[in-house]
């Protein structure tokens, strides 16, 4: 399987993430959204989105481990946050700096959204993956 990281210099070099991935071969992984819960389904973090960010990417994580992939798998995320705000990228950052590889990150896309499924969830996350 080949995984090929571009930021052309005719786009911005984003910071963070990647402007295309592209893969040739091996198997897809869809991870659905990750919210900030726990095993028991109850919410982490409770207006707190630093804490539901660290959640919900760690569940993230651990989702793709129960698919046999690693984050540095993934070749593609969308986040979704309520009442977005540009000081809520640090907590964003932060969350997935412990998750990701600096070098070749997935392509990301960052959305604000008013609500989520429930009234408690600030962030909720979803990956594509590929795996040989």
């Amino acid at each position: 399987m080949e995984k090929k990281f571009i930021n052309p210099p005719t786009l911005s070099t984003p910071r963070g993430y990647s402007q295309i991935v592209t893969v040739q071969g091996g198997k897809t992984i869809f991870v659905a959204g990750q919210v900030a819960t726990d095993a028991k389904g109850e919410v982490v973090g409770k207006g707190d989105l630093a804490l539901q960010a660290k959640q919900a990417y760690g569940n993230l994580k651990t989702a793709l481990e129960a698919a046999g992939a690693k984050p540095s798998d993934v070749v593609k995320m969308n986040t979704y946050i309520v009442n977005l705000k540009s000081q809520d990228l640090f907590a964003i950052r932060d969350a997935r700096a412990g998750i990701y590889p600096q070098e070749n990150p997935p392509a990301s896309t960052l959305v604000g959204v008013t609500a989520l499924a429930q009234p408690d969830f600030l962030i909720e996350v979803e990956a594509v993956a590929m795996i040989e």
